[in-house]
């Protein structure tokens, strides 16, 4: 299982360490239960975000 860290952190605050094999787990050691809908989510915030700001990486090397 591979799992979208960034997402994950983005939709859960309070999720201090993520292992694909174990899945989240907040700062005291217990097991988070993800929902696949509210990272989704998370995941086009974070998508939206990046392409708002492309014409800045994309432009970089021609204006440093």
């Amino acid at each position: 299982m591979s799992l979208d860290h960034r997402a994950i952190y983005k939709a859960y605050p309070n999720v201090t360490s993520i292992d694909d094999g174990e899945g989240a787990k907040d700062k005291d050691g217990n097991k988070v239960t993800l929902d696949q809908a509210k990272i989704n989510t998370a995941r086009k915030e974070l998508d939206d975000a990046a392409a708002a700001v492309k014409y800045k990486s994309d432009r970089a090397a021609q204006y440093p």
